[in-house]
């Protein structure tokens, strides 16, 4: 038995659960892995988070953001921050992502996951985590490079030149400025339907059960509705982004909504350029090819962003340095 192993295994004893055996229960792009245990009728998730690649502390701090608010994160068990272990409520089975593959309506989980993320503003305030990160210019650049750092040098066989990456994120300060001096609430930051739940048993929102929030920050309301509507691993139907988008809207009467579409527009097209890094990271870096076979729809998604004005700057951008041939599925070699 592996020295992990045995820390798990003292673990699940301290906590009620020595013996029992567990099972994978899904993996995600991070080092993260969950694991069920069942004993009889009593059910519960192991999150193995190891450290120094992963942290469980945030997750425990937004855990409790979110039940603060009344929202349904996993109740957390047991705890071991050193060893980078959590034993978490188990939601069950139904994810959102498994519902709409088994022809669930569509439009009446996205109200719901709409109408969530409506309560988490509403009764969120900044001063109840005035210690989170923020999503402030030097994270959002971060983030946008990993299009000029991981993406282009894949499709066009060499680094990006130095020149062209500082242009880049020159463009981004500049279209970003806006938004950075905006409203902050809190930020999900993956606020899609593979960390959605429906959860029987429980009313209005609260059936929703949110996952995967360890990495939450304080920022602009529009992130999380962009993040859901323009998902990058599924394609959500026009008419249903459009209703689901005049909902949210409804439910905050003194919305700008002239500004919070240009909001909207520029964080959708940060966060799908971002994606395309990271989608091309993960395959070259962490050998997880699968993600590659989301390319062509973040760049339908990227197009579809362009088509606001104060987007110009970067379509131009994007035609001179990155034009459609090189807006292609890359071939990345896996490491062995």
């Amino acid at each position: 038995m592996s020295d992990r192993a045995i820390r798990i295994e003292r673990f699940l004893t301290q906590a009620g659960w020595g013996g029992v055996p567990y099972r994978l229960l899904a993996a995600d792009a991070s080092f993260r892995r969950y694991h069920r245990l069942e004993n009889g009728d009593r059910r519960a998730v192991l999150m193995d988070a190891p450290p120094p690649r992963e942290d469980v502390r945030p997750y425990i701090k937004v855990a409790g953001l979110l039940h603060q608010i009344q929202l349904s994160a996993p109740r957390i068990d047991a705890v071991d921050v050193e060893a980078g272990l959590l034993l978490l409520e188990d939601f069950g089975d139904l994810t959102y992502t498994r519902l709409l593959a088994e022809g669930h309506d569509e439009a009446r989980l996205y109200a719901l996951a709409i109408d969530t993320l409506i309560a988490l503003q509403r009764r969120f305030t900044p001063t109840m985590a005035a210690d989170l990160p923020r999503y402030d210019r030097e994270r959002l650049l971060g983030e946008a490079a990993l299009l000029v750092d991981w993406y282009l040098p894949a499709v066009s066989g060499a680094p990006t030149p130095e020149p062209v990456r500082e242009g880049y994120l020159t463009l981004w300060t500049e279209l970003l400025a806006p938004i950075t001096a905006q409203p902050t609430t809190l930020v999900l930051r993956d606020y899609h339907v593979d960390n959605l739940m429906l959860l029987q048993g429980r009313t209005g929102v609260t059936s929703c059960g949110l996952l995967d929030f360890q990495d939450a920050v304080l920022g602009s309301p529009a992130y999380d509705l962009v993040s859901l509507l323009e998902d990058a691993r599924r394609d959500v139907p026009e008419d249903i982004a459009a209703t689901m988008l005049e909902r949210y809207c409804a439910a905050f009467p003194a919305l700008d909504r002239d500004a919070f579409a240009t909001a909207a527009a520029l964080l959708a097209a940060q966060r799908n350029c971002k994606i395309l890094g990271i989608f091309v990271r993960l395959c070259v870096r962490d050998g997880k090819p699968q993600y590659l076979a989301h390319i062509p729809r973040l760049w339908r998604l990227v197009d579809r962003d362009l088509a606001h004005p104060a987007l110009a700057p970067l379509a131009r951008w994007l035609d001179r340095h990155i034009p459609l041939d090189l807006r292609r599925t890359p071939q990345c070699e896996v490491p062995r």
